[in-house]
């Protein structure tokens, strides 16, 4: 009996990496965004964000002593979610929705399904979701009543809302140009303006092996083939060239594309494991992300196309597991036909 093998639950490889490690990556690598959140919409970005990570910390410990579990809250998964869901947040949501914006994420999307690894879409995206449905008004509010760090009160459209109304068109007399766009000097969520702030998180990502860049680059890429073809501004509409390329490049950088691309869509819990599953995943997240703002209702679309997406992970799995070392795609198939 002593010369059986041990067979043990999985997992069966382990890695240097922990889980801490990895949430304390993500939270560094979304430091710049939230830095520039609060220069941009002064210290009540930083109250918003500090009372949505507070809830979703207090909501964890209190379910592990409810049920009897282990305190997990040191895997700082919990002061992930909370910082993802503030990031998403508009700087005038009322703190009390914040707060229950942060027991949803935890408790009903994380705990209730297992915890940690278990959920099966992201938390703070399916809470940010729910307070899009329940209090639409305040969610939907971009025009902030203090002024900012620059002393500027954002009273006007989205770049999102403005480039809808003027069908996709970047016009010189808009509000906001490309280079307001790629600095982050606009009204939107705490998290979602500045390109230049994601660019750098998503580096500090990628240098640190935290994620890879098959979901963020498919899923960018296949959003820009989809508003190329099919946009209001599109070159099958018969628009110049160069104002197709500038409409495309505005959707881009305009909205919640990047923030999710690098930091919701590329959640490990949520996201395919298989490589070709990675990158089915990411033309999903854009395609979906384009149908939403080109035939929706709503300018966005960001959050409902990841969530969506979450949901045909196992499909995405199964359809693109790789098979085994040794065996033949025939012979597969042949086993599979049997």
């Amino acid at each position: 009996m002593s010369e059986l093998l041990h067979v043990s639950s999985a997992p069966h490889v382990r890695a240097k990496i922990s889980t801490n490690r990895v949430m304390l990556c993500v939270i560094i690598a979304m430091l710049p965004t939230m830095a520039f959140g609060i220069y941009n919409f002064g210290f009540r970005a930083l109250l918003l964000v500090a009372v949505t990570v507070l809830s979703c910390v207090i909501s964890e410990t209190v379910y592990n002593l409810i049920a009897k579990k282990k305190n997990t809250i040191g895997d700082l998964s919990a002061v992930v979610t909370g910082m993802i869901l503030a990031l998403n947040m508009p700087v005038t949501l009322p703190l009390w929705e914040a707060v229950i914006g942060g027991i949803f994420a935890i408790i009903v999307v994380k705990m209730l399904f297992g915890g940690l690894g278990q959920n099966f879409m992201n938390p703070a995206l399916a809470a940010r979701c729910f307070l899009l449905i329940a209090f639409a008004e305040d969610m939907s509010n971009f025009k902030t009543e203090t002024a900012n760090f620059a002393g500027t009160i954002y009273s006007g459209a989205t770049p999102l809302a403005e480039l809808e109304s003027t069908k996709g068109i970047l016009a010189p007399w808009n509000q906001y140009q490309l280079e307001d766009l790629f600095i982050g000097t606009t009204p939107g969520t705490i998290g979602e303006t500045s390109v230049l702030c994601l660019l750098i998180g998503a580096l500090i990502l990628v240098l640190t092996k935290t994620i890879s860049l098959r979901i963020p680059l498919s899923y960018l890429g296949s959003f820009a083939v989809f508003m190329f073809v099919f946009g209001a501004n599109s070159i099958t509409s018969g628009a110049a060239i160069d104002t197709v390329f500038t409409s495309v490049l505005a959707q881009l950088m305009a909205g919640g594309i990047m923030f999710g691309a690098f930091f919701m869509a590329t959640d490990y819990a949520t996201s395919p494991i298989t490589r070709k599953g990675q990158i089915l995943f990411g033309i999903c997240c854009g395609v979906l992300t384009g149908i939403f703002r080109c035939f929706g209702g709503s300018p966005e679309g960001v959050s409902y196309a990841i969530i969506l997406s979450n949901l045909f992970v196992p499909l995405i799995e199964k359809i693109t597991i790789p098979r085994a070392f040794g065996i033949p795609k025939k012979s597969l198939k042949k086993k599979e036909a049997a």
